[in-house]
C-alpha cells in the first residue's frame, strides 16, 4: 500500500539519520588508520580502499550538505541526482542503488569475459591454421 507523508517523513530521516551515523563511524575508522600510517605501519588493500572510499565521502559531503542547510533546496536534490549520480557519499546510498550499480559491474565484467573468450578462439583458429 502506499505510505502516509508522516511515514515517508520519518523514513528519510532515518535514512539521513543512518547515512551521518555510518559516515562518523567510518571516519573514526579512517582517523585511526591515518594515524597507523603516520606511525609507519603498512594499510592492508581493504583498507586502504575503505581510507580512500571514506576519504571521497567527507569530499562528496560538503555539496550534499548544501542541500541540506539551504532551506528548500532538498527538492532539488533529485535533480542534481540524476546529472550527477555519483554525489552522494556512499553511506547514504540505499540498496536498490547498490544492487544497481552490483548488476551493471557484473554486467560489464561479463561482457569483457565474453570478449576475451572470442579473442582467444579467433588466436587458437589463427594458430591452428599457421601450424597446419
Amino acid at each position: 500500500g502506499r505510505k502516509s507523508l508522516r511515514q515517508r517523513t520519518v523514513e528519510e530521516l532515518k535514512h539521513y539519520y543512518n547515512g551521518f551515523h555510518l559516515l562518523w563511524t567510518d571516519t573514526k575508522v579512517a582517523a585511526r588508520m591515518v594515524w597507523r600510517l603516520l606511525h609507519g605501519q603498512v594499510l592492508t588493500r581493504r583498507e586502504r580502499r575503505r581510507l580512500l572510499r571514506t576519504c571521497a565521502d567527507l569530499f562528496r559531503l560538503v555539496p550534499f550538505l548544501v542541500f541540506v542547510i539551504v532551506p528548500f533546496m532538498e527538492f532539488l536534490l533529485p535533480v542534481f541526482l540524476k546529472l550527477f549520480p555519483e554525489m552522494l557519499p556512499s553511506t547514504f546510498e540505499t540498496e536498490s542503488k547498490k544492487e544497481e550499480k552490483q548488476k551493471k559491474k557484473l554486467n560489464a565484467k561479463l561482457e569483457l569475459a565474453k570478449f576475451l573468450r572470442e579473442t582467444i578462439a579467433e588466436m587458437a583458429k589463427r594458430n591452428k591454421a599457421d601450424a597446419g
